[in-house]
């Protein structure tokens, strides 16, 4: 990205602007609901993913640019307390921020390892353990962070067998994350519920006043029990926290997935293609800029 000063001046970030290094044609851009992305996974610009997927859900490092781009400023610290193998901590590096993350998983930090060194990318700080544990942030300095963002393992949804194109292929197996019980994508949905709270609350007192919290979400089929609309429920359980505010969302829409006849000739069944970018603000009282719009205007 050029020197912001030596752009005309209707391309540089508004003085005021305290969030990110945008201009204000920039600002608007990102603000559109919906991202549509068919991001490459060979080449240059696969940014080594015969190294990532390994992992059962890795996060393209362009889009985790994307997100970071809008909600920090170069130089800021960011935080991803479910770091897998490293889609955040590689946009950090692309980016000029300061990545730090913690992966419960000692495989999958060692595949981030390597994709650094296969793109020649600078290695951020990344600690093996649990994001539950409050033992574990104390590697990562006093330093407060700019912005948490995060992709977290959903509430059993990997460790299910496969259906649709992938068992069509011979792939039907059941890809947990990892096999550890600490693992929350290995927990039932109401189990994981407080226990993402839990991790989280760790993470957001770490974060400084105002700073965002961005995480992934999925939804699950419905059932006739419950509607399973995760992103709600990781919303209203969130919300328990103090002083944390929900901002809205976004939602990335991987067009690189195939469309299946799910319930064809009988019954509805949405290809879920989609994932919802669920945003948070940090909001103790008194922290408030002068003149800042509480609410978004009615469209």
């Amino acid at each position: 990205m050029p020197d912001s000063e030596a752009l005309p001046l209707d391309q540089q970030p508004d003085p005021r602007n305290q969030l990110n290094d945008l201009s204000g044609r920039e600002w608007t851009y990102a603000l559109r609901s919906v991202i549509a992305t068919r991001y490459p996974t060979n080449g240059p610009e696969g940014y080594a993913h015969g190294l990532r997927r390994a992992h059962p859900s890795p996060k393209p490092p362009q889009l985790m640019a994307e997100l970071l781009r809008f909600f920090s400023k170069r130089g800021d610290r960011v935080l991803d307390p479910f770091a897998g193998v490293g889609g955040t901590l590689l946009a950090c590096a692309l980016e000029d921020r300061r990545g730090a993350g913690i992966e419960l998983s000692q495989e999958y930090a060692e595949i981030y390892r390597d994709v650094c060194a296969e793109l020649g990318l600078a290695k951020q700080p990344l600690i093996v353990g649990d994001a539950r544990q409050p033992a574990t942030y104390a590697a990562l300095g006093d330093e407060p962070f700019d912005l948490i963002l995060t992709d977290p393992p959903y509430a059993l949804m990997m460790a299910r067998p496969k259906t649709g194109e992938r068992k069509k292929r011979g792939r039907a197996d059941a890809t947990p994350f990892t096999a550890d019980p600490a693992d929350l994508g290995n927990l039932d949905y109401r189990t994981f519920l407080p226990a993402l709270r839990e991790a989280l609350a760790l993470a957001r007192a770490r974060l400084k006043p105002r700073g965002y919290l961005v995480l992934f979400a999925k939804d699950i089929q419905p059932t006739r029990e419950h509607h399973n609309m995760l992103h709600a429920d990781i919303v209203a359980e969130l919300l328990t926290l103090p002083d944390l505010s929900f901002r809205g969302y976004r939602i990335w829409h991987d067009m690189s997935q195939n469309l299946y006849p799910f319930g064809y000739p009988f019954t509805f069944v949405a290809n879920q293609v989609h994932q919802f970018i669920l945003i948070f603000r940090n909001e103790p009282p008194g922290t408030a800029l002068p003149n800042e719009p509480e609410t978004a205007p009615a469209t």
